[in-house]
């Protein structure tokens, strides 16, 4: 997450005029359910367009453990997104390894850390797509 609840309230309360842009890159909020506790969790996300679909990275900062909201995504792959003022449902699923070597450089030249974060870890950290629903 980037600066938590703090960052969601101002982004929500502004339809993303403040907070989609942030530190030269840019960020949408995810809401996935809560695995165990069926509750609605909001994260603001470093993102990047690929096509018609969005993409972002589980990083965690390079920790060994993958952000609760990856977990919660891959017990319930429908969450809804928010992009400026654009609120939308979607499916989300983790990119294939095929699919991942065409989509990390997108998300690295977005935000060189995630490199940087790859090397702290074992895990293989995921590149997440999220394709919005059409209905």
């Amino acid at each position: 997450m980037l600066f938590g609840r703090e960052h969601v309230e101002r982004y929500r309360a502004t339809d993303g005029a403040e907070g989609h842009d942030w530190q030269g890159t840019t960020a949408l909020i995810l809401t996935t359910t809560g695995r165990r506790t069926g509750e609605r969790r909001d994260a603001p996300l470093i993102y990047q367009r690929h096509g018609d679909d969005y993409l972002v990275v589980a990083s965690n900062g390079g920790a060994d453990a993958p952000p609760t909201w990856y977990l919660n995504l891959r017990a319930d792959p429908e969450v809804e997104v928010q992009v400026r003022g654009d609120r939308f449902r979607a499916r989300a699923h983790t990119a294939t390894p095929e699919e991942k070597a065409e989509l990390w450089p997108i998300m690295t030249a977005a935000w060189p850390p995630y490199d940087e974060y790859q090397t702290k870890t074992d895990r293989d950290i995921p590149v997440i797509v999220l394709e919005r629903d059409p209905s």
